[in-house]
Protein backbone atom coordinates (compact mmCIF):
# COMPACT_ATOMS: atom_id res chain seq x y z
CA UNK A 1 0.00 0.00 0.00
CA UNK A 2 0.92 3.63 -0.38
CA UNK A 3 0.25 5.16 3.02
CA UNK A 4 0.09 8.71 4.31
CA UNK A 5 0.90 8.86 8.02
CA UNK A 6 0.56 12.26 9.68
CA UNK A 7 2.58 12.73 12.83
CA UNK A 8 5.27 10.37 11.58
CA UNK A 9 7.91 11.93 13.83
CA UNK A 10 5.60 11.60 16.81
CA UNK A 11 5.57 8.76 19.30
CA UNK A 12 2.80 6.55 17.89
CA UNK A 13 3.19 7.76 14.31
CA UNK A 14 6.85 6.73 14.29
CA UNK A 15 6.07 3.22 15.52
CA UNK A 16 3.23 2.77 13.04
CA UNK A 17 5.26 4.11 10.10
CA UNK A 18 8.19 1.84 10.97
CA UNK A 19 5.93 -1.21 11.13
CA UNK A 20 4.32 -0.34 7.78
CA UNK A 21 7.77 0.05 6.23
CA UNK A 22 8.95 -3.25 7.74
CA UNK A 23 5.90 -4.91 6.21
CA UNK A 24 6.87 -3.65 2.76
CA UNK A 25 4.54 -0.69 2.34
CA UNK A 26 5.38 2.78 1.08
CA UNK A 27 5.03 5.56 3.66
CA UNK A 28 4.80 9.29 3.15
CA UNK A 29 5.39 10.73 6.59
CA UNK A 30 4.00 14.17 7.30
CA UNK A 31 5.15 16.03 10.42
CA UNK A 32 5.65 19.60 11.58
CA UNK A 33 8.56 18.85 13.96
CA UNK A 34 7.05 21.37 16.39
CA UNK A 35 8.99 22.32 19.56
CA UNK A 36 6.27 21.15 21.99
CA UNK A 37 8.98 18.78 23.20
CA UNK A 38 12.59 17.99 22.20
CA UNK A 39 12.81 18.34 18.42
CA UNK A 40 15.98 16.22 18.42
CA UNK A 41 13.92 13.24 19.55
CA UNK A 42 11.51 13.79 16.66
CA UNK A 43 14.41 14.13 14.23
CA UNK A 44 15.93 10.90 15.57
CA UNK A 45 12.65 9.09 14.89
CA UNK A 46 12.56 10.37 11.32
CA UNK A 47 16.21 9.44 10.88
CA UNK A 48 15.36 5.87 11.88
CA UNK A 49 12.54 5.81 9.32
CA UNK A 50 14.85 7.24 6.66
CA UNK A 51 16.79 3.96 6.75
CA UNK A 52 13.95 2.52 4.67
CA UNK A 53 14.10 3.51 0.97
CA UNK A 54 10.30 3.54 0.74
CA UNK A 55 9.95 6.30 3.34
CA UNK A 56 9.50 9.88 2.15
CA UNK A 57 9.17 12.67 4.71
CA UNK A 58 7.22 15.88 4.15
CA UNK A 59 7.86 18.54 6.79
CA UNK A 60 5.07 21.01 7.44
CA UNK A 61 2.15 22.03 9.59
CA UNK A 62 -1.32 20.66 8.97
CA UNK A 63 -2.56 24.25 8.98
CA UNK A 64 -0.29 25.01 6.01
CA UNK A 65 -2.17 24.13 2.83
CA UNK A 66 0.99 24.35 0.71
CA UNK A 67 2.67 21.72 2.89
CA UNK A 68 -0.31 19.41 2.59
CA UNK A 69 -0.27 19.94 -1.16
CA UNK A 70 3.33 18.70 -1.14
CA UNK A 71 2.20 15.57 0.68
CA UNK A 72 -0.78 15.08 -1.62
CA UNK A 73 1.55 15.18 -4.63
CA UNK A 74 2.88 11.78 -3.48
CA UNK A 75 -0.62 10.28 -3.71
CA UNK A 76 -3.09 8.88 -4.34
CA UNK A 77 -3.07 6.97 -1.07
CA UNK A 78 -4.52 3.57 -0.33
CA UNK A 79 -4.44 4.35 3.37
CA UNK A 80 -4.39 7.56 5.41
CA UNK A 81 -3.66 7.38 9.13
CA UNK A 82 -4.07 10.74 10.81
CA UNK A 83 -2.07 10.79 14.04
CA UNK A 84 -0.71 14.35 13.96
CA UNK A 85 -2.21 16.53 16.67
CA UNK A 86 -1.35 18.85 19.49
CA UNK A 87 -1.29 16.40 22.37
CA UNK A 88 -1.25 16.81 26.12
CA UNK A 89 -4.04 17.41 28.60
CA UNK A 90 -2.15 19.90 30.77
CA UNK A 91 -0.59 21.89 27.93
CA UNK A 92 -4.09 22.66 26.68
CA UNK A 93 -4.54 24.80 29.79
CA UNK A 94 -1.49 26.88 28.89
CA UNK A 95 -1.73 27.13 25.10
CA UNK A 96 -5.30 26.39 23.99
CA UNK A 97 -4.88 28.03 20.59
CA UNK A 98 -2.39 25.35 19.54
CA UNK A 99 -5.21 22.80 19.84
CA UNK A 100 -7.56 24.84 17.69
CA UNK A 101 -4.91 25.35 15.01
CA UNK A 102 -3.65 21.76 14.85
CA UNK A 103 -6.56 19.59 15.92
CA UNK A 104 -9.40 21.55 14.32
CA UNK A 105 -8.00 23.51 11.39
CA UNK A 106 -5.35 20.90 10.67
CA UNK A 107 -7.81 18.03 10.73
CA UNK A 108 -10.19 19.95 8.48
CA UNK A 109 -7.39 20.36 5.93
CA UNK A 110 -6.56 16.66 6.14
CA UNK A 111 -10.22 15.76 5.61
CA UNK A 112 -10.29 17.97 2.54
CA UNK A 113 -7.29 16.08 1.18
CA UNK A 114 -9.16 12.81 1.77
CA UNK A 115 -12.26 14.22 0.07
CA UNK A 116 -10.33 15.13 -3.07
CA UNK A 117 -8.78 11.67 -3.34
CA UNK A 118 -10.59 9.22 -1.04
CA UNK A 119 -8.40 6.45 0.35
CA UNK A 120 -9.57 2.90 0.79
CA UNK A 121 -9.66 3.59 4.52
CA UNK A 122 -9.08 6.71 6.62
CA UNK A 123 -8.09 6.07 10.22
CA UNK A 124 -7.61 8.82 12.77
CA UNK A 125 -6.58 9.10 16.39
CA UNK A 126 -8.83 10.19 19.18
CA UNK A 127 -8.37 9.74 22.91
CA UNK A 128 -9.93 8.28 26.03
CA UNK A 129 -10.05 11.87 27.28
CA UNK A 130 -13.24 12.35 25.25
CA UNK A 131 -15.09 10.31 27.88
CA UNK A 132 -14.47 13.24 30.23
CA UNK A 133 -16.68 13.23 33.30
CA UNK A 134 -18.29 9.91 32.39
CA UNK A 135 -18.51 7.97 35.66
CA UNK A 136 -19.58 4.68 34.09
CA UNK A 137 -16.75 2.19 33.63
CA UNK A 138 -15.44 0.55 31.62
CA UNK A 139 -15.73 3.19 28.90
CA UNK A 140 -17.63 1.87 25.89
CA UNK A 141 -17.67 3.42 22.46
CA UNK A 142 -21.42 3.95 22.67
CA UNK A 143 -21.23 5.86 25.97
CA UNK A 144 -22.03 9.55 25.86
CA UNK A 145 -18.89 11.61 25.42
CA UNK A 146 -20.39 15.07 25.68
CA UNK A 147 -18.69 16.37 28.84
CA UNK A 148 -15.02 17.02 27.96
CA UNK A 149 -12.95 18.42 30.80
CA UNK A 150 -10.23 20.08 28.71
CA UNK A 151 -9.95 21.78 25.35
CA UNK A 152 -7.70 18.91 24.28
CA UNK A 153 -10.54 16.44 24.85
CA UNK A 154 -13.03 18.77 23.19
CA UNK A 155 -10.78 19.17 20.16
CA UNK A 156 -10.46 15.40 19.73
CA UNK A 157 -14.20 14.89 20.05
CA UNK A 158 -14.57 17.58 17.40
CA UNK A 159 -12.11 15.63 15.25
CA UNK A 160 -14.41 12.61 15.47
CA UNK A 161 -17.47 14.71 14.63
CA UNK A 162 -15.84 16.39 11.62
CA UNK A 163 -14.63 13.03 10.31
CA UNK A 164 -18.13 11.59 10.69
CA UNK A 165 -19.60 14.40 8.62
CA UNK A 166 -17.06 13.83 5.83
CA UNK A 167 -17.68 10.08 5.95
CA UNK A 168 -21.39 10.77 5.51
CA UNK A 169 -21.15 13.47 2.85
CA UNK A 170 -18.32 12.00 0.78
CA UNK A 171 -18.54 8.26 1.57
CA UNK A 172 -15.04 8.07 3.05
CA UNK A 173 -14.73 4.86 5.10
CA UNK A 174 -13.40 6.10 8.42
CA UNK A 175 -12.34 4.56 11.73
CA UNK A 176 -11.58 6.70 14.77
CA UNK A 177 -9.71 4.97 17.55
CA UNK A 178 -9.56 6.15 21.14
CA UNK A 179 -6.16 5.59 22.74
CA UNK A 180 -5.68 4.81 26.43
CA UNK A 181 -2.42 6.04 28.06
CA UNK A 182 0.06 4.80 25.49
CA UNK A 183 3.63 4.14 26.66
CA UNK A 184 6.80 2.49 25.42
CA UNK A 185 10.17 3.13 23.72
CA UNK A 186 10.58 6.45 21.91
CA UNK A 187 7.84 7.91 24.13
CA UNK A 188 7.13 11.59 24.74
CA UNK A 189 9.18 13.41 27.41
CA UNK A 190 6.03 15.03 28.84
CA UNK A 191 4.46 11.68 29.72
CA UNK A 192 4.63 10.10 33.17
CA UNK A 193 6.85 7.12 32.33
CA UNK A 194 9.53 9.25 30.67
CA UNK A 195 9.47 11.82 33.48
CA UNK A 196 9.51 9.23 36.25
CA UNK A 197 12.36 7.16 34.81
CA UNK A 198 14.50 10.22 34.11
CA UNK A 199 13.92 11.61 37.60
CA UNK A 200 14.60 8.34 39.41
CA UNK A 201 17.83 7.78 37.49
CA UNK A 202 18.86 11.35 38.35
CA UNK A 203 17.90 10.84 42.00
CA UNK A 204 15.31 13.60 41.68
CA UNK A 205 11.83 13.46 43.21
CA UNK A 206 8.79 12.51 41.14
CA UNK A 207 5.45 14.31 41.39
CA UNK A 208 2.43 12.01 41.58
CA UNK A 209 -0.88 13.78 41.14
CA UNK A 210 -4.21 12.81 42.60
CA UNK A 211 -2.34 11.68 45.73
CA UNK A 212 -1.48 8.58 43.70
CA UNK A 213 -5.10 7.40 43.72
CA UNK A 214 -5.71 7.80 39.99
CA UNK A 215 -5.84 4.73 37.73
CA UNK A 216 -4.85 4.48 34.08
CA UNK A 217 -5.40 1.83 31.41
CA UNK A 218 -1.79 1.72 30.23
CA UNK A 219 -1.42 0.44 26.66
CA UNK A 220 1.94 -0.59 25.21
CA UNK A 221 2.75 1.10 21.91
CA UNK A 222 3.35 -2.14 19.98
CA UNK A 223 -0.14 -3.24 20.99
CA UNK A 224 -1.50 0.04 19.65
CA UNK A 225 0.23 -0.50 16.31
CA UNK A 226 -0.96 -4.10 16.04
CA UNK A 227 -4.54 -3.03 16.72
CA UNK A 228 -4.39 -0.24 14.14
CA UNK A 229 -3.01 -2.56 11.47
CA UNK A 230 -5.72 -5.12 12.15
CA UNK A 231 -8.39 -2.42 11.93
CA UNK A 232 -7.05 -1.34 8.52
CA UNK A 233 -8.71 -4.35 6.90
CA UNK A 234 -11.98 -3.92 8.83
CA UNK A 235 -13.34 -1.19 6.59
CA UNK A 236 -16.58 0.47 7.75
CA UNK A 237 -19.29 -0.18 5.21
CA UNK A 238 -17.78 -3.48 4.08
CA UNK A 239 -18.82 -6.87 5.38
CA UNK A 240 -17.44 -7.27 8.90
CA UNK A 241 -17.25 -10.18 11.32
CA UNK A 242 -20.51 -11.11 13.01
CA UNK A 243 -20.50 -9.39 16.40
CA UNK A 244 -21.67 -11.10 19.58
CA UNK A 245 -24.94 -9.84 21.00
CA UNK A 246 -23.23 -8.28 24.01
CA UNK A 247 -20.88 -6.12 21.91
CA UNK A 248 -22.29 -2.76 20.87
CA UNK A 249 -20.90 -1.82 17.45
CA UNK A 250 -20.34 1.93 17.14
CA UNK A 251 -20.74 1.88 13.35
CA UNK A 252 -22.74 4.95 12.38
CA UNK A 253 -26.21 4.26 10.94
CA UNK A 254 -25.75 7.06 8.39
CA UNK A 255 -22.07 6.89 7.41
CA UNK A 256 -19.22 4.40 6.91
CA UNK A 257 -17.78 5.55 10.24
CA UNK A 258 -16.85 3.64 13.38
CA UNK A 259 -15.26 4.44 16.75
CA UNK A 260 -13.09 1.79 18.43
CA UNK A 261 -11.35 1.80 21.81
CA UNK A 262 -7.74 0.62 21.80
CA UNK A 263 -6.97 -0.34 25.36
CA UNK A 264 -6.54 -3.54 27.32
CA UNK A 265 -9.24 -2.98 29.90
CA UNK A 266 -6.89 -3.43 32.89
CA UNK A 267 -6.40 -0.14 34.78
CA UNK A 268 -3.40 0.20 37.09
CA UNK A 269 -3.10 2.57 40.05
CA UNK A 270 -0.40 5.22 39.72
CA UNK A 271 1.36 4.04 42.88
CA UNK A 272 1.46 0.50 41.49
CA UNK A 273 2.80 1.94 38.23
CA UNK A 274 5.62 3.64 40.16
CA UNK A 275 6.35 0.39 42.00
CA UNK A 276 6.81 -1.39 38.68
CA UNK A 277 9.24 1.32 37.53
CA UNK A 278 11.19 1.01 40.79
CA UNK A 279 11.42 -2.74 40.33
CA UNK A 280 12.70 -2.44 36.76
CA UNK A 281 15.24 0.25 37.70
CA UNK A 282 16.14 -1.51 40.96
CA UNK A 283 16.07 1.74 42.87
CA UNK A 284 13.42 3.60 44.88
CA UNK A 285 11.62 6.74 43.85
CA UNK A 286 11.40 9.85 46.00
CA UNK A 287 7.66 10.39 45.84
CA UNK A 288 5.84 13.71 46.21
CA UNK A 289 2.07 13.26 46.36
CA UNK A 290 0.11 16.22 45.00
CA UNK A 291 -3.60 16.99 44.47
CA UNK A 292 -5.29 16.19 41.17
CA UNK A 293 -4.70 18.80 38.48
CA UNK A 294 -7.48 20.59 36.59
CA UNK A 295 -8.72 18.47 33.67
CA UNK A 296 -7.51 15.17 35.10
CA UNK A 297 -9.95 12.28 35.54
CA UNK A 298 -9.86 9.71 38.36
CA UNK A 299 -9.44 6.78 36.00
CA UNK A 300 -9.44 5.58 32.42
CA UNK A 301 -10.78 2.11 31.73
CA UNK A 302 -11.30 0.76 28.21
CA UNK A 303 -13.89 -1.79 27.22
CA UNK A 304 -11.91 -3.67 24.54
CA UNK A 305 -14.80 -5.91 23.48
CA UNK A 306 -15.49 -4.25 20.14
CA UNK A 307 -11.82 -4.29 19.12
CA UNK A 308 -11.63 -7.96 20.06
CA UNK A 309 -14.79 -8.80 18.13
CA UNK A 310 -13.65 -6.95 15.01
CA UNK A 311 -10.03 -8.08 14.94
CA UNK A 312 -9.61 -11.01 17.31
CA UNK A 313 -7.04 -8.94 19.20
CA UNK A 314 -6.76 -6.98 22.43
CA UNK A 315 -3.73 -5.26 23.99
CA UNK A 316 -2.12 -7.56 26.53
CA UNK A 317 1.57 -6.68 26.99
CA UNK A 318 2.33 -6.96 30.74
CA UNK A 319 3.21 -3.61 32.31
CA UNK A 320 6.54 -4.82 33.67
CA UNK A 321 7.55 -5.99 30.20
CA UNK A 322 6.58 -2.70 28.55
CA UNK A 323 8.27 -0.59 31.22
CA UNK A 324 11.39 -2.75 30.88
CA UNK A 325 11.48 -2.13 27.13
CA UNK A 326 11.14 1.61 27.69
CA UNK A 327 13.93 1.69 30.28
CA UNK A 328 16.28 -0.22 27.96
CA UNK A 329 15.53 2.22 25.14
CA UNK A 330 15.83 5.27 27.42
CA UNK A 331 19.26 4.30 28.68
CA UNK A 332 20.53 3.68 25.15
CA UNK A 333 19.02 6.89 23.79
CA UNK A 334 20.37 8.99 26.65
CA UNK A 335 23.85 7.53 26.23
CA UNK A 336 23.88 8.19 22.48
CA UNK A 337 22.59 11.75 22.97
CA UNK A 338 25.42 12.43 25.44
CA UNK A 339 28.11 11.40 22.97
Amino acid sequence: MRCLVTGSAGFIGFHLARRLLQDGHEVIGFDGLTPYYDVQLKEARHAALAQFPSFRPVIGQLEDLAALDAAEAHGPFDLIVHLAAQAGVRYSLDNPRAYVDSNLTGTFNLLELARRAPPRHLLLASTSSVYGANARVPFRETDRADEPLTLYAASKKATEAMAHSYAHLHTIPTTAFRFFTVYGPWGRPDMALFKFVRAILDDAPIEIYGEGQMRRDFTYVDDIVEAILRLVSVVPGDATPALPMDVADSLSPVAPFRVVNIGGGAPVGLLDFVTVIERVLDRPARRILLPMQPGDVPQTFAAPDLLLALTGYRPSTPLVEGVGAFVEWFRDYRASAAR
